[in-house]
C-alpha cells in the first residue's frame, strides 16, 4: 500500500521560510517524479513544483513560486522536500505531495496523493 506523508506544515510570518517533507513507502521510490500541489480554501488544487525521478534530476516550478520555493529529493531516504522562503500570505494553503511515473504538472495525472499539510503565512 502506497502511502505518501507530509510534515514540516505550521504558521510562519510574511517573508518566512519553512521546509516541508513528504515520507514514501510501499513503492520504489526512485522510479517516481514527485510533484507538490496546494489548495487554498475556495481554490482549486494548483501545481506547485515537481522533480524527476533522480536525486538532483529536472525541476519545474510554477511562475507564483519561482525563485522563492525549492523542491529536492533523497532516494536515500523515500523522502521529497519543499524549501519554502520569503513566505507571503497568499501562498496560505494545504500542501500536498504526490507522485507519478512520469514528470507533469498536472494534478490529473498523479497516481498517489498524500492527506496534506497545513501553511498559514500571517501578514
Amino acid at each position: 500500500q502506497v502511502q505518501l506523508v507530509e510534515s514540516g506544515g505550521g504558521l510562519v510570518q510574511a517573508g518566512g521560510s519553512l521546509r516541508l517533507s513528504c515520507a514514501a513507502s510501499g513503492l520504489t521510490f526512485s522510479n517516481y517524479a514527485m510533484g507538490w500541489f496546494r489548495q487554498a480554501p475556495g481554490k482549486e488544487r494548483e501545481f506547485v513544483a515537481t522533480i524527476s525521478w533522480s536525486n538532483g534530476g529536472s525541476t519545474y516550478y510554477a511562475d507564483s513560486v519561482k525563485g522563492r520555493f525549492t523542491i529536492s529529493r533523497d532516494n536515500a531516504k523515500n523522502t521529497v522536500y519543499l524549501r519554502m522562503n520569503s513566505l507571503k500570505p497568499e501562498d496560505t494553503a494545504v500542501y500536498y505531495c504526490a507522485a507519478d511515473r512520469v514528470l507533469n504538472m498536472k494534478v490529473e495525472e498523479y497516481d498517489y496523493w498524500g492527506q496534506g499539510t497545513q501553511v498559514t503565512v500571517s501578514s
